[in-house]
């Protein structure tokens, strides 16, 4: 039996949930640690909003022992979603376990092994406290990217308003008033859209180049998971550690699957009207489809068409009198500037003798699975193999740590086959898909199906296929996920 270890999560989001829960179950003492006077991550209602909702499908965006409820929309709003993982904290007795307004500051790994944790609350104290595992689940979003211009202080001294996409949280900010947004992300065209419901004077989305979205339903008619939550799609890019086989039938499948991308393309700027907007993107799709593939938002093209929404490609160059100056040299009246500029990645509490192991020279991460470094084995990683389907993969993240730090994998792998693993996936990345270096490479979109393959069968779980035809073009169901983990050998900590 597992020895019963005291463990540290960071972050009460959907992956911290997820660690907890994980850890709990295995009879482990955990401690949630969140910054934030509620759960929830990027959906508590302080960060969210307004008009916000899953890109998700209901059935991807859940955890496999708890479906949304059967009245939530097939995409769920911000405040859905909330509630939802309020109930699976509620349910599951996770709740006092978070120590809300409790933020992580700093760490070092204790010569013992496990780690003394620097936490700061909201009064501004600080504690010390000591666990044998530390579980990052705070996110590939945490820390809001803020970029500075020259003239802006005068700009806000002026009564001017600068702020990011998730402090825009009232619409009262931006009636009558001229806002601009920058950036081009989801959340940039939700804005966008948001503000021009709500009364803006005028609203404009400056943007560096055009990007291919896709529609939450092709030809307002097929949900789009059954075309890109698939195994068939997924097969049609090739994954790390293809044989001479799999390399050799897809040279052979080249042809087809280029055209059934143009045939896409030729979709999404018809339904779209990208070439009308002078918009289409010059990219082919196949080699922009990660985690940042964005669905549109609603509304967001037929606003461009009418002019209620204008687009200008640049960026922001400074404040004046004002405007804003794009770099282009175009003057924008603005009184509010929204910037949905992203996210950096908020880990900067780990010590940086820790980053330099956990990381490559140019920021790729050396992580086995996504989860774990073989030089750190008390340090996990929760929600950062980020996907389409973040909530599943957040939890089998989870359950494949705990059983990793309990010695329960099937086999457990030696540290030089993880550092293989890691070498080979970092040369997959590099050289045959570039642009699943993006986020640090912390990204199994869009290899659902083979990541979550890899996760349970290292757990020792058989996954049981279903008839060629549902496998093919059935998106991944939590469910069963969730079956397959529980046919594995159970234990608990001693």
């Amino acid at each position: 039996m597992a020895t019963r270890k005291r463990v540290i999560v960071v972050g009460a989001g959907v992956s911290g949930l997820a660690a907890a829960h994980a850890f709990t179950r295995r009879g482990h003492e955990v401690r949630v640690m969140e910054r934030a006077a509620d759960l929830g991550g990027v959906w508590e209602p302080a960060r969210s909003y307004p008009g916000i909702k899953t890109q998700s499908p209901k059935d991807l965006y859940r955890y496999s022992g708890r479906a949304m409820p059967a009245d939530y929309p097939e995409w769920p709003s911000g405040r859905q979603v909330y509630e939802y993982l309020r109930g699976f904290a509620e349910e599951n007795g996770l709740l006092p376990l978070v120590h809300f307004g409790h933020a992580v500051v700093g760490s070092e790994r204790r010569p013992e092994g496990g780690w003394r944790v620097e936490v700061r609350d909201d009064n501004g104290q600080v504690a010390n406290e000591e666990c044998d595992v530390l579980v990052v689940a705070s996110g590939v979003f945490n820390d809001r990217n803020m970029p500075s211009h020259p003239g802006e202080d005068a700009f806000v001294t002026a009564g001017g308003v600068v702020v990011h996409s998730s402090e825009y949280t009232d619409p009262a900010l931006v009636r009558e008033k001229d806002v601009v947004v920058l950036g081009f992300s989801k959340s940039a065209t939700d804005v966008a859209v948001s503000a021009a419901k709500e009364g803006a004077r005028s609203v404009t989305i400056v943007y560096r180049e055009p990007i291919w979205r896709i529609p939450y339903r092709f030809a307002n008619a097929i949900n789009f998971k059954h075309i890109l939550y698939a195994r068939a799609s997924e097969r049609m890019f090739p994954s790390w550690g293809l044989g001479a086989a799999g390399r050799a039938a897809h040279v052979l499948a080249r042809p087809m699957v280029w055209a059934n991308w143009r045939a896409l393309e030729a979709l999404l700027d018809r339904q779209f009207g990208l070439t009308k907007l002078g918009m289409r993107p010059t990219r082919p799709i196949e080699d922009t489809i990660y985690c940042g593939l964005p669905v549109a938002t609603e509304g967001f093209y037929d606003l461009l068409h009418s002019g209620r929404i204008v687009a200008r490609q640049g960026t922001f160059a400074r404040y004046e009198d004002g405007h804003v100056v794009l770099s282009g040299g175009e003057r924008l009246p603005v009184d509010v500037a929204i910037q949905a500029t992203g996210w950096r990645l908020g880990v900067s509490y780990l010590p940086e003798t820790v980053f330099d192991t956990l990381r490559e020279p140019d920021g790729q991460f050396r992580l086995f699975r996504l989860i774990v470094n073989p030089d750190i084995p008390d340090l996990g990683f929760v929600g950062f193999n980020s996907s389409f389907a973040s909530v599943l993969t957040s939890e089998m993240a989870a359950e494949w740590l705990v059983r990793f730090v309990d010695g329960a994998l099937a086999p457990m792998p030696s540290r030089d086959a993880m550092n293989a693993a890691i070498d080979a996936h970092l040369a997959w990345r590099r050289e045959v898909r570039p642009v699943a270096q993006a986020y640090g490479g912390l990204c199994a979109a869009p290899f659902h199906f083979r990541h979550l393959d890899e996760l349970v069968a290292d757990m020792g779980c058989r996954v049981r296929r279903r008839n060629p035809l549902a496998d093919a073009f059935l998106p991944p169901s939590a469910e069963a996920y969730g079956r397959f983990v529980a046919s594995a050998l159970d234990y608990r900590t001693a």
